[in-house]
């Protein structure tokens, strides 16, 4: 109850005229940022970090938060509509939202994503008001071995599941896994992979990647089937703005399961909310397989609800985990607490008790930004999917001049629209014979993440292997990767049989 009249009295502060204006504000900013391919709410929150000091530090955290729930929005619009994701955060939601788009179901995606988001960040945001302190425990238990072990299970199940054909899906996460090695070596300062090119010490940019894949890739792909393929995404634009009581009730399971995902993984510093958006998409694709009528890879609309929910659920509690721990588990999460610090705050477990106002006024501004981005996305979803109208030579090449200007935006080197253009090429080989993509993409991800966590680990352990399956949560992830790979190989067994009767 102690809980709820604090709440109360940030709400008391986070809806006074200037402040509600802030947060309006920080949703409209984080949404337009969004929709730019490359850009986010990483980025919208690094470039106003410096006019924070002409405003008080409530407001300035007040409109951080519309930004944060902001750029998530718009990442899911460009990754809809165009397929092309602001943030990696956004991939998933690309498989089957994207054939949504094509299929003329553009405004039933959006409102997908945007109800998916609220519910997802609704929860959170619920969830670190009333439970911080538990989720806190159960973060502290995690150590390199339990880090290296989700790692593991993140690359297996996505190579395996995500494709029909394991190789493919192998070979995916192998390239991935290169360009993540890319760079020096963290404990030896060593080069890897980089042929002796200067601009490649520091690694590849995920943002580069990124976009350069999904983004540049699709350009390149919808270009080489011009002539082959006469329909354009223009066609394909219209439909209602609304979902029906039978999409509701297909999307309702999903958002649910999503939801119950993202949220363990906010108090996870695994890099954001990629890994569980990819869980609750491949979890719904394996449900989806036991249906009479399999419908991923038609534009499901479980395999768009799920990701979503995750993705803005693990976004809510990550801003928990900030604010209760002073941990930053994403980009975004990291360049909020530099804005902390500026202001001489230090988030923790002290702050609740030194800047109450701000903390609980915070915490009420989560629950007015996902009202207000829903206000501001749901009733013009069939706006936003007017883009699809622009002719595609135009359309398609406004993409491909923002995805050198948000990657040149981020180092302002000439060798990275090199870099862009190189790997945007690979991307469209991987289209061209039909290799996922998202291992790829976790592997560049969760790359770094598996081999510091086993480095770590081993050398804790003085190179004693047992380290890795030292705690009750390395066997349970371990264990569920054992199931899923066995029901995997018996679900591609009995295809093939099928295939060969």
């Amino acid at each position: 109850m102690e809980s709820l009249s604090l709440l109360m009295e940030g709400f008391a502060g986070a809806l006074t005229p200037m402040n509600l204006l802030w947060v309006v504000v920080g949703c409209l900013l984080g949404t337009a940022v969004g929709v730019m391919p490359g850009l986010g709410s990483s980025m919208a929150v690094a470039l106003l970090l410096p006019m924070t000091f002409a405003l008080e530090p409530t407001a300035t955290f007040i409109m951080f938060a519309g930004v944060y729930f902001g750029g998530l929005f718009g990442d899911s619009t460009m990754a809809i509509l165009m397929n092309t994701p602001g943030q990696a955060s956004a991939i998933a939601s690309t498989f089957e939202g994207h054939r949504m788009a094509k299929d003329g179901r553009a405004p039933q995606a959006l409102a997908t994503a945007a109800l998916g988001a609220f519910l997802g960040g609704f929860s959170a945001a619920v969830v670190v008001v009333f439970l911080a302190p538990s989720l806190a425990d159960f973060a502290s238990t995690f150590g390199f071995a339990e880090y290296f072990a989700l790692a593991v299970f993140a690359f297996v199940a996505t190579s395996s599941i995500v494709g029909d054909s394991v190789v493919k899906g192998v070979a995916a996460l192998v390239v991935g896994l290169g360009i993540a090695t890319i760079g020096m070596d963290p404990i030896s300062a060593t080069e890897r992979g980089t042929l002796g090119v200067p601009e490649l010490f520091d690694g590849v940019s995920l943002v580069t990647v990124t976009v350069a894949v999904l983004a540049l890739g699709e350009v390149f792909h919808i270009a080489s089937r011009v002539r082959r393929d006469p329909k354009t995404v223009a066609m394909t634009a219209g439909g209602r703005a609304w979902l029906s009581r039978a999409e509701f009730r297909e999307a309702g399971p999903a958002w649910a399961r999503g939801t119950a995902i993202g949220l363990p993984f906010g108090i996870i510093p695994v890099g954001g909310s990629e890994v569980p958006t990819f869980m609750a998409y491949d979890l719904e694709r394996r449900i989806d397989r036991k249906r009479p009528r399999p419908m991923f890879g038609k534009g499901a609309i479980r395999g768009l609800a799920a990701p979503e929910a995750a993705g803005n659920a693990t976004t809510g509690t990550a801003m928990g985990a900030l604010l209760a721990l002073g941990l930053p588990v994403s980009a975004t999460a990291a360049i909020m607490l530099a804005a902390f610090q500026q202001y001489g705050l230090q988030p923790g477990p002290l702050l609740f008790d030194r800047a109450p106002d701000l903390v609980w006024s915070l915490l009420a501004s989560f629950f007015v930004a996902l009202v207000v981005l829903l206000i501001i996305n749901l009733p013009f979803a069939q706006l936003w999917a007017k883009l699809l109208l622009i002719p595609a030579p135009y359309l398609y090449g406004g993409i491909t001049m923002f995805c050198g200007l948000g990657v040149y935006a981020l180092s302002a080197a000439q060798f990275d629209l090199y870099l862009l253009l190189l790997i945007g090429v690979v991307g469209f080989v991987m289209r061209r014979y039909d290799v996922p993509l998202a291992p790829l993409m976790i592997g560049i991800v969760l790359g770094p993440l598996a081999e510091s966590s086993l480095r770590e680990a081993l050398l804790s352990s003085d190179g004693d292997y047992s380290v890795l399956v030292s705690s009750w949560i390395t066997w349970l992830l371990y264990g569920i990767l054992a199931v899923v790979l066995v029901v995997t190989v018996r679900a591609k067994l009995r295809a093939r049989r099928g295939v060969d009767v």
